[in-house]
Order: structure tokens, then sequence, then C-alpha cells
């Protein structure tokens, strides 16, 4: 399903330079993602019992999941980025092997974030006071925003990508106090001053 929708994007924008065995190999990566966090214990969906397509408050139980939230803007970024390293590091790579290769990266994240080290991590040191982990859907939309974000960039350059990533840092900044710069600061080396400002103090 996110390989279908990844792939019509990419035919709207023109690319159509990732093969179907690729789209093949990134289904059974997401699917391998999705196996390996139930195996982990996380739920499928949200413990509420419903599944919305955005959820809009950041210091809540249902915050990770559902369908989208605040910080589906940094897993398009996340696109932007592997798009960017894959290119200069491995040009020579097909579209869509880079692509793979971003997936499996993404993924890996995505499993990592869910282990109770850095879930715990989280909850001592960022703006995830009660943060328990991702639902298992909001994990995979993550990794197709990621997919997202990618195409994007491969699309439309770094003309379009880094003013748009810009943007979506200052503007989620603006919203929650919270961005893809400073979770990465507050995970790596958390800042009291930083800590204190986003939790409105």
């Amino acid at each position: 399903m996110l390989a279908l929708a990844t792939q019509r994007l990419s035919r709207q924008s023109g690319d159509m330079g990732i093969s179907r065995k690729y789209w093949v190999i990134i289904a059974a990566t997401v699917g391998l993602i999705a196996a390996i966090l139930s195996g982990m214990g996380r739920i499928f969906t949200c413990s509420c019992g419903t599944i919305k397509l955005w959820h809009g408050v950041v210091q809540s139980a249902e915050n990770s999941q559902h369908l989208s939230d605040w910080y589906s803007f940094s897993h398009i970024i996340h696109g932007f980025l592997f798009f960017a390293a894959l290119a200069w590091a491995a040009p020579r790579l097909s579209l869509g092997l880079r692509l793979t290769l971003a997936t499996i990266i993404e993924g890996a994240w995505e499993i990592l974030e869910n282990t109770p080290m850095i879930i715990d991590r989280y909850r001592e040191a960022t703006l995830a006071l009660g943060y328990t982990g991702d639902a298992v859907i909001n994990s995979l939309s993550d990794v197709a925003m990621m997919m997202i974000g990618f195409l994007i960039a491969s699309r439309w350059g770094w003309k379009v990508w880094v003013p748009l990533a810009i943007l979506f840092e200052l503007f989620t900044l603006w919203m929650i106090r919270d961005n893809l710069t400073l979770n990465v600061l507050m995970l790596v080396s958390p800042v009291d001053a930083i800590k204190a400002w986003q939790a409105g103090a």
C-alpha cells in the first residue's frame, strides 16, 4: 500500500526511474519493519480505538499513535537528507536502489526509536515526557513520509527541498516549540534551558 502510494506520487511528478523490482523490495522491507515492530510488542493502532488522519496534540497519550502528526514534517525532511546524502555518497547507484537504502535506514531508525533505551531517553531529555513509543501504523506512516520527501527531492532538487526543509523547521518550531534540529539536539545533548522553554516555563 505504501509502495503504491509513493509510486503514484513518483509517476505524477514525471519520475519513472524506479523499476517495479525496487517497489517490490521496498514493499517487502516495509512489511518486515511492521513485523519486527509487532514482534517487539508495539500496538498496531492507537489503543484509543480510532485511527486519525491527523493528531496535533504533542503532549498527549495519542501522540505518535495515528497516521500523521507534527513530527511527520521531520520525516519528510529525513527523505530530503537521505536523498542528498546518497546522491553524494553513491551517485552511480540507481534511484530505486537509493530509495531502497533510504527505506532500510528509516526503518532501522523506527525500530531503534521504539526500543526501551530510546523511549526512556525521549522521556527524560525531550519534550515527549509521556512518550511510550509509536504505534506500528504511525511508524509505517513515518516511513511513507520519508519516501515522499525523497521523491520530492529527486524530482525538484535542492532549490526546492532546502527552502522547504527550512520552512518545515521554522513552522514546527513556531507551532510546537520543537522540530527535527531540536529533537536531535535534545536526544544527543540535552539543554535544560531549551527543555524548560519547550515546556512553557
